[in-house]
């Protein structure tokens, strides 16, 4: 029998997914029905695309995340598992479909979020506006929060997608400074701040997403906090990186949930207002807790 290397055996056991990441299957009438809705409206939801560990959670509970323009993305992030490529045009009519099934639904707190579209003018503004508005229009007591794509330093696109009547408007930095060429080969670390740091003088609850265990140290997320709070953050979420197919990066470290409890401490102590931290956590987890925090 062949013996690995010391070195390689200590990497195949960090790549060994740990019991604290085990997730139960959707199931349920609620997440049925959800399934159905979606379907029959011919939606994209980035519970799908992403593969996201919390989709039985959160359909199994009438929620789900919309994701407009398309599902096919102009950015070749490495860790994402939407598919990447030339989008076809985007549907004019979406905006009033997506508000439709939001209604149908009875949600009291929806979630928005898009695909790049680095080949449209306005970044796909007025699609983001119009869907903001007519989910606004039919359900009015429907809180939403979007989060939106870098838009690549055009802010007058950014203003217009920002100013439907959101209560959160979401941007996610993904992983650190140092981390950004090989995982977000497309973005720039500085912009991504700067669009944060807009949207809140813009007078908007602001939030971000981190991913972890990508080879980042504890003080590179540390640096990534204190970056944020100064560029106007009010809420961060945490979570563990899981690779959704082996043609994307690799998983570097699983954090233990000690871990992630220590980071959530550490970023109120550096002045966030709320962090929302664990293996599990993605974006929208837990989302309509973050709409009435202080801003």
């Amino acid at each position: 029998m062949i013996e690995l290397p010391v070195v390689e055996v200590e990497k195949a056991k960090k790549r060994q997914k740990p019991d604290w990441l085990r997730v139960k299957l959707p199931v349920g009438q609620a997440y049925a029905n959800v399934r159905k809705i979606v379907d029959e409206n011919k939606l994209h939801t980035i519970c799908e695309s992403g593969n996201c560990p919390n989709m039985g959670e959160c359909w199994g509970e009438g929620t789900a995340t919309f994701m407009i323009l398309g599902n096919v993305c102009t950015r070749s992030c490495t860790f994402c598992a939407v598919a990447t490529g030339r989008p076809p045009e985007y549907d004019e009519k979406e905006p009033l479909r997506v508000a439709e099934a939001i209604h149908t639904m009875g949600v009291k707190h929806a979630v928005l979020t898009s695909v790049n579209r680095d080949e449209l003018k306005d970044r796909g503004a007025e699609i983001w506006y119009q869907t903001v508005v007519e989910t606004k229009r039919l359900s009015p007591n429907t809180t939403i929060e979007t989060l939106i794509p870098d838009t690549k330093g055009k802010w007058d696109a950014l203003y217009r997608m920002i100013d439907g009547g959101q209560e959160v408007v979401s941007h996610n930095m993904e992983t650190v400074e140092r981390l950004y060429r090989r995982v977000r080969p497309q973005a720039k670390y500085q912009r991504s701040l700067d669009q944060i740091k807009l949207t809140n003088e813009y007078g908007k609850r602001t939030k971000s997403g981190i991913m972890l265990g990508l080879g980042e140290t504890e003080d590179e997320v540390y640096k990534a906090m204190d970056d944020l709070v100064a560029h106007g953050l009010h809420i961060l979420t945490l979570g563990q990186y899981l690779q959704p197919t082996k043609m994307h990066i690799e998983v570097a470290e699983f954090i233990h949930p000690d871990q992630f409890d220590k980071y959530r401490e550490e970023g109120l102590k550096r002045g966030l207002k709320y962090v929302e931290s664990g293996p599990l956590v993605r974006s929208s987890y837990h989302a309509e807790r973050h709409v009435n925090v202080p801003i």
